[in-house]
């Protein structure tokens, strides 16, 4: 992980990254580190401030202290361009008295005006797409059930047709044994008929059914 420093202070990350996702809040710590003797008072600035929160905002560390600095980016709307963000921080640090605390420090003890030494570092701000294994697990189990769906609805329309095929077939054959059963009058034949006629019409009714059932073609 990178560090950036300067005489006072290190900083760990140098970038904010932000998990970034709309509608959610999304945070990122900073550590930063006196690298002196002296007591060191440090201001966080940001060029959009009310896009973040920073707590503290303000404080002093202690000789060769070290400080955790969160700094929260509220719930957005939209999407940046190209998820790209121009936000930028700046981290100021100054020697203070020993012993200063934070209420004590002057509302110009960070104004390079008032012949103060400041140090300064820049912190720029990254955007990161939410990526998880959760989210790739999801996605499998839509790949997946999008293709067995698939599969099903194609089997069905196998179904439909072939039923089409044998209720044709089926139809044919009867026409064959009206003709037949009017050239030829026979009593028992008569009887074979119709409970061949029964037969076909109980099959060609199931066939009607699941033809009914089954999803057109598209």
């Amino acid at each position: 992980m990178t560090v950036a420093a300067n005489h006072l202070i290190s900083v760990q990350p140098e970038d904010l990254k932000f998990q970034f996702e709309l509608e959610k809040q999304s945070y990122c710590d900073l550590k930063i580190t006196s690298n002196t003797e002296n007591h060191v008072a440090f201001k966080v600035k940001t060029t959009s401030p009310k896009k973040y929160f920073v707590r503290p905002n303000t404080g002093v560390l202690h000789p060769w202290g070290s400080c955790v600095i969160r700094v929260t980016l509220q719930a957005q709307r939209e999407y940046p361009p190209n998820m790209q963000c121009k936000d930028k921080f700046l981290l100021q640090s100054t020697i203070v008295p020993p012993n200063t605390t934070v209420d004590e420090l002057q509302q110009d003890t960070f104004n390079k005006e008032c012949n103060n030494t400041i140090e300064e570092c820049k912190l720029r701000v990254v955007y990161m797409a939410p990526h998880s294994a959760h989210g790739s697990f999801e996605d499998g189990i839509g790949l997946n059930f999008d293709s067995n769906s698939n599969q099903g609805l194609q089997r069905l329309k196998d179904e439909r047709d072939e039923a089409i095929r044998q209720t044709k077939q089926l139809q044919q054959d009867l026409e064959i044994l009206k003709r037949r059963k009017s050239r030829k009058n026979m009593p028992g034949l008569s009887i074979k008929f119709s409970l061949l006629v029964g037969l076909i019409g109980i099959t060609v009714g199931f066939l009607l059914n699941l033809l009914v059932s089954s999803p057109s073609a598209q």
